[in-house]
Parts: C-alpha cells; structure tokens; sequence
C-alpha cells in the first residue's frame, strides 16, 4: 500500500547570503521573509522550529520568499536561521509540514498526479522520497533523522479505522499500531530516538503511549472515564501534554504521574519536558502566547497579540518559539496586511 518513488520538484537552492546570525537579541522578529529582509506577499501558517533552534519551517502563499518564483499556491518553506537564507519546496501544499530533529529532512503532503503523497527532501544530500497515499489520508511526524518516523494512516470509506505507522530507526522496517475506534485524523508524536510513540483515539478520545521495546501501548495515559486530547510527546520521550476540560495535564512516563496546568490550554512543549507554551482555555482562534517553566511555576509572555502555534514551536531549553500572527505592530515596518510568522528569543 506504500511504495516509494522518486522526484525533483523546483525551488531546491537556498536563496540570499549568509547573514552572520548566528546568536539572536532576546526579542521579537519576523521570519517569513526573503534573504534581504523583503516581507511576505501571503498568508503564512503552520510552522515549527528544530530543538537547536537553528532552522525553521512553515507554509505560505507568499511567491517572493525566494528569487525568481511567480507560481501562485502555498508553498513549504525551509528557513535556516543562521544564515538567514530559503529554500522553497512543494507547491499545493496540503499539511502542516514537518523538519527531522536535526534539520536536515523536510516532509511535507502535496498532490501527485491525481493523488497525493508524501514527499521527503534531504536539504544537504539532495534526495526526495514520495510515499503515495492514493487509497487514504496520510500524515506524519519525525524524530531526529529520516529514519525515525510515524505515519498516522486514515483509510476511506468502508474501512473507517486508522492505522499508526512507525518506521524503525535501525532498520527503516515499518510496525503497525492499529487504532479500531478511532474515526478522526490525528498527528502522532514521536520521540526523537523513535522509540516512543503518543497517539489519540478519536473516537473513543483517549490518549495512548506505544513503546518500540516491546511492542505494547499504555493508556489511556489520562484514566478511564475521562476524556483527553493528545496535544505532543517531548522530543525525549518523557513527557506527554494532553487537554482534558478546560486544563492541561503533563504526564511523566517515568513515574506515571501527571502534572495538572489548571486553567490553560497546552500547544506544544520544549524537547526537554520542562518548557510549556500554552494559551488561553477557551481559545479557539488567536490568543495571547505564554511559556511555563514546569519546574519553578514561573510564565514568561511570548506574545501578547492574538497567535497561534502548534507542536514543535518550542526550542529545547524553551529559548525560542515561532508562532504566527496578523498582528502588525510586533515588529516595525509590518506593512503587508498579511498573516507572518515570528520567532520571540527568550533567553
């Protein structure tokens, strides 16, 4: 049901000059840019950061991100933050995209042919993998590498079930974790070494913890009788963050105890385990950002303008966090009227 093929699509140089950025200000900064600091022309969304914060992803309609694109569609750009330089890839396309834990892998959906696949592109070998997914949905997350990944696998109608696929990080052979209740889509979310994995029931909304060793899945990681909504699995694989009502809990997998964030609505935590970003409890749209120390208590504001954010928006040690917004008063000179995305360095 899965094979691989070969592609080249546009759009595979890096653009602009190395700009000698190495170490950022704390502060606010918008990153949905070309090289010479040009603004966007188009909505951006859908972004997230690699744990040493060093390069980026997201998705825009913007066309002059990169010299020499006129192509109308969303795109998936690839921004390295230390030189400041794009790399645009996959017009048309569909889901957030993701990076690999160190950077070097960019996966996102965009349509093939009369399907849609799954494309793969190593940013400094030069390669690109598709997987196909003509029979059902597809989406998928990264560890470290390449070779630590999880497809989450919907199939169409008669078979409602969905399938969670872990791809193992010595072998590349592919395990299955079938999910029978569950009828709505979800991303999973893998450890970096690709030895765990969380996973949402939909249907019976419920968040479970699958562990390579020996095959099993723990859960409902929240109890019975209460339902939960999967949000991320740290990068090390030692703490899950799920909603339930109108709190955030942060279950240890060491101990099985869970950290209750009473009143705040988790979006993403830090490769460590220790950084929350959250936001409002009944937010449903832009709202205030926030990133919680889980160890001292303490909040630092991220942003006070209406954002948004999702997972892998958090640096490790929580000293960066991307998130997007229409606010355009958070940095001078934000004269486009569009959707951008932002990088706030804490510290």
């Amino acid at each position: 049901m899965v094979g691989v093929i070969t592609a080249v699509l546009p759009g595979a140089a890096w653009a602009g000059p190395a700009d000698g950025a190495g170490v950022r200000a704390v502060g606010i900064e918008r990153v949905s840019v070309a090289a010479d600091g040009t603004e966007g022309n188009g909505d951006s969304s859908e972004v997230s950061i690699t744990p040493a914060g060093h390069r980026i992803v997201f998705s825009s309609r913007s066309n002059n991100l990169v010299p020499g694109n006129t192509a109308t569609g969303k795109w998936v750009f690839v921004r390295d933050l230390t030189t400041g330089q794009n790399r645009q890839f996959g017009g048309g396309a569909v889901a957030p995209p993701v990076l690999s834990g160190d950077g070097e892998v960019v996966a996102y959906l965009a349509p093939r042919f009369a399907n849609t696949a799954f494309y793969q592109e190593h940013l400094t070998r030069r390669w690109t993998t598709a997987y196909t997914c003509s029979l059902f949905t597809c989406e998928a997350t990264m560890g470290e590498n390449e070779n630590r990944q999880a497809y989450s696998v919907k199939f169409r109608p008669p078979e409602q079930n969905q399938r969670v696929e872990v791809r193992s990080p010595d072998t590349g052979a592919l395990q299955t974790v079938d999910i029978i209740h569950n009828l709505a889509a979800i991303r999973p979310s893998i450890s970096g070494d690709g030895t765990r994995l969380a996973y949402q029931d939909g249907g019976e909304h419920d968040v479970f913890l699958w562990d390579w060793a020996d095959n099993t899945a723990a859960g409902p990681i929240e109890g019975p009788g209460r339902a939960a909504e999967l949000v991320q699995l740290s990068d090390n694989g030692g703490k899950v963050v799920y909603l339930s009502g109108a709190d955030t809990y942060v279950h240890d997998v060491a101990s099985g105890a869970a950290l209750l964030v009473p009143g705040v609505k988790g979006v993403a935590i830090d490769p460590t385990g220790r950084y929350l970003l959250h936001t409002l409890s009944d937010a449903t749209g832009p709202a205030p950002l926030t990133l919680r120390d889980l160890e001292t208590g303490t909040d630092e504001t991220v942003t006070d303008r209406p954002a948004t954010a999702g997972i892998d928006t958090v640096s490790a040690g929580g000293r960066q966090v991307v998130f997007r917004s229409t606010a355009d008063d958070l940095v001078p000179g934000d004269t486009n009227g569009k959707a951008d995305i932002f990088l706030r360095t804490l510290r």
